[in-house]
């Protein structure tokens, strides 16, 4: 998964910034990155979360730790650049394509944000 390496290169090189897993489809894929520093998760999948994974105290296993990082050491690369990154995107064609398809989603998500709040302002006149 993408985003486990993500999160184990970024973490293994002490690289400082947040990792958010999102657009999951089902709860094993959520509970796949438990220890993620931020999942966005819909209500629905937290209903069945909560459902499925809170009867007698259950815990769930956290699989993105140090402690994982030091077991499956991701390829560094010496200088991580621009040049390097875009390559590495190009040959991952499942994160080029989640990618794209995020970056739409999460604009047209804006785009209805901005008319609703619009719309809300204009009709507080």
């Amino acid at each position: 998964m993408s985003v486990t390496r993500i999160y184990n290169y970024y973490k293994q090189n002490n690289i400082k910034t947040v990792i958010m897993g999102a657009s999951f489809r089902n709860i094993k894929q959520i509970l796949g990155l438990a220890g993620c520093d931020l999942l966005t998760i819909s209500p629905k999948l937290l209903d069945q979360l909560a459902l499925e994974h809170t009867k007698d105290n259950e815990k769930i296993q956290i699989y993105l730790n140090k402690e994982q990082i030091k077991q499956k050491r991701e390829k560094k690369h010496e200088k991580l650049d621009e040049k390097i990154f875009r390559w590495m995107l190009n040959e991952d064609e499942m994160a080029n394509d989640k990618l794209s398809d995020g970056i739409r989603k999460f604009a047209a998500d804006a785009q209805k944000l901005e008319d609703l709040i619009r719309v809300r302002l204009q009709n507080n006149k």
